[in-house]
């Protein structure tokens, strides 16, 4: 990086980060008074008449660090989750919660930080680029001074051009230090990351518990796909198979006494097993719909928009072809979506979006319907949301009364 460029992208830094340790400044010295109390009540709990006071002061502290933590995640452009224990229950089980918990030591350990830092970081933020500017406007009006009043710049009277132009040769350090603010900046939001962030092992913790809720939902929903392809194949196919076998039987006793009737009894036969081929069809399609496979996902949910009694507006652009668990998972979560929005929403138009990088297929399905659309056990809702994290995904859902509804499902694509 050239030494041109290397000013030019610290320049667009600048602002921002000078921003940014200026309100760290602000809750730097909340943090600070913060500070006070944090020292009372360990001071009055080493004599036993603090104690009960801990817990309400980490719960004080929580609003203060969980700003900084929107703020540090900001800055950083990635998101910084909180990983409490809950704390509740009596007192004693509040202090363990509180001494056991590590995010709550972390809390105080930031606090303590940031109070000491947060303050002089953001003083000398602003202070910098005000020296700059100050040395930028007296090299042009330092002649404009009255004659007994001249300025003074890093301790040299500046009364002639050179001693002007040694002030700005001195500025420099001050130039220097002023393009390290977005470093001093970025160390901040780190430390903020590093502090109020998960412990280490609770992301890891969470996410195995995490897997271990929707593998168990996967299982659950492969047991009720397994029950209903059975329900559906004895309670339809297969009754109707079975009526085949007799309505075939009859015509053949009827034959030698009634030749007509054993005819429309092979006719009323044949009506049957037709039924039924289009039943097991039907059946076929809801394991895995062949126009998947001979299609294509693009295709498929343009052959389902197309039956739709809701006009639909797709989006299916670049999408291109995914895993075939995840194309699947994509075709039913749509299908139920149209679906419900059918039956429930009033809607007189739907769009569906499909797209994504490679590693991720999003599922956005909008209608403009009457909204108040809530997810309950055993619903449609429900479904789509199990089919989506089985796959490790997840979804979301916003339906205020009166629309519009949105419906957003990704489906990771990794292996």
């Amino acid at each position: 990086m050239t030494v041109r460029s290397y000013l030019r992208h610290r320049s667009r830094q600048l602002p921002a980060a000078i921003g940014y340790l200026v309100v760290g400044a602000l809750s730097g010295f909340a943090a600070l008074l913060a500070v006070v109390p944090l020292t009372f009540v360990a001071g009055l709990s080493l004599v036993g008449v603090g104690i009960p006071a801990i817990p309400e002061l980490i719960r004080l502290l929580r609003p203060l660090v969980a700003f900084e933590r929107r703020r540090a995640a900001r800055y950083l452009e990635t998101p910084i989750e909180p990983a409490y224990q809950p704390l509740t229950g009596d007192l004693k089980q509040q202090l363990v919660t509180v001494f056991t918990d590590p995010a709550n030591r972390r809390d105080v350990g930031y606090v303590l930080l940031h109070g000491l830092t947060g303050l002089v970081l953001g003083l000398l933020a602003l202070a910098l680029p005000l020296s700059m500017l100050n040395q930028a406007l007296l090299l042009g009006y330092w002649q404009l001074l009255p004659a007994g009043e001249p300025a003074s710049n890093y301790g040299i009277t500046v009364v002639s051009w050179p001693t002007a132009i040694l002030g700005a040769l001195l500025a420099l350090p001050v130039g220097a230090l002023m393009l390290q603010i977005p470093v001093v900046a970025r160390w901040q939001a780190l430390a903020a990351r590093a502090l109020l962030g998960p412990a280490e092992g609770v992301v890891l913790a969470d996410r195995v518990a995490e897997l271990t809720a929707t593998r168990a939902a996967a299982l659950d929903a492969h047991g009720a796909e397994l029950r209903r392809i059975e329900r559906d194949l004895h309670d339809g196919a297969q009754a109707r198979i079975a009526a085949v076998i007799m309505q075939l039987g009859l015509a053949d006793q009827l034959r030698a006494q009634d030749a007509g009737a054993a005819d429309a009894m092979v006719r009323k036969a044949q009506d049957t097993a037709t039924a039924a081929l289009a039943e097991l069809r039907d059946v076929v399609r809801s394991v895995y719909p062949p126009v998947l496979a001979d299609r294509g996902l693009a295709s498929a949910i343009s052959a389902l928009a197309a039956r739709s009694p809701i006009p639909c507006v797709l989006d299916l652009s670049g999408i291109g072809r995914r895993p075939a668990a995840v194309e699947a998972a994509a075709y039913f979560v749509i299908t139920e979506a149209l679906t419900n929005a059918t039956k429930h929403s009033a809607a007189q138009h739907i769009s569906i979006a499909l797209g994504g990088p490679p590693a991720l297929l999003t599922v956005e399905v909008t209608d403009d319907g009457a909204g108040g659309a809530q997810e309950t056990e055993g619903g449609g809702l429900a479904g789509i949301r199990r089919r989506a994290e089985a796959l490790d995904g997840r979804m979301t859902l916003s339906s205020p009364a009166g629309g519009p509804t949105v419906l957003r499902v990704e489906l990771p694509c990794g292996s």
